[in-house]
């Protein structure tokens, strides 16, 4: 059992430079695998990432929100726009591997392909499809709520996001320390973000996954 993450950059093309979004998703990628095996960016803003371990799907994906929602702070002054990202996790069986992720097939493939072309409509930005209701049912419904809050995430929070999710281990004094700031500015922050209910989301995610499996 494997996850994929399909997903697009919201409002991408209002953007001159894509590269101030689309050159940090790509080191964020080749942390997690090779292209095109593991992952591809298509069509400029579309995408697709296998993640071996689907325990692990819902941390990626929350770590490439963080990452996108925070991007406008590597834009011009003069050209500020706000971009977003749109994600589905499938999750399932991988039957077939091609040497481009894009041309491998089987459940997780599909899972995270059919939900993709309904996230649109759905107004979400956020979803996980396995196949099965029970899972899906209980986790979209969580995911709605988070994403209530990440969607608005500002830079900062999203900074703080980013840096909570890269160093699990420190503490806010040591994250403040990361950021620049201190560390009543850290509680105040994780507050606003609501950070640890998001977190607790993943551990709910992680364990329910576990489930799934044979």
């Amino acid at each position: 059992m494997i996850a994929v993450i399909t997903g697009d950059i919201i409002a991408s093309r209002k953007l001159k430079d894509q590269s101030v979004w689309l050159n940090p998703l790509k080191e964020l990628f080749n942390e997690w695998g090779e292209t095109p095996k593991d992952w591809e960016v298509l069509a400029g803003d579309y995408f697709k990432v296998e993640v071996a371990e689907p325990e692990n799907a819902l941390l990626y994906a929350l770590k490439i929100k963080a990452m996108i929602r925070s991007v406008s702070a590597r834009q011009p002054s003069n050209t500020k726009s706000e971009i977003d990202v749109r994600m589905v996790i499938g999750i399932g069986n991988k039957d077939y591997a091609a040497d481009r992720i894009s041309e491998s097939n089987g459940s997780a493939f599909v899972n995270s392909g059919e939900k993709f072309e309904k996230l649109k409509k759905e107004k979400n930005t956020l979803s996980v499809n396995s196949g099965n209701s029970d899972f899906d049912d209980s986790m979209n419904l969580y995911l709605k709520f988070a994403q209530r809050v990440m969607d608005n995430w500002s830079v900062s929070s999203a900074e703080l996001m980013t840096a909570t999710l890269n160093n699990p281990n420190k503490n806010q004094s040591e994250i403040g320390q990361l950021l620049g700031i201190k560390q009543p500015s850290v509680s105040g922050r994780n507050h606003r973000a609501q950070i640890e209910e998001i977190l607790e989301v993943e551990k709910f995610y992680r364990k329910a996954v576990s489930s799934l499996k044979p």
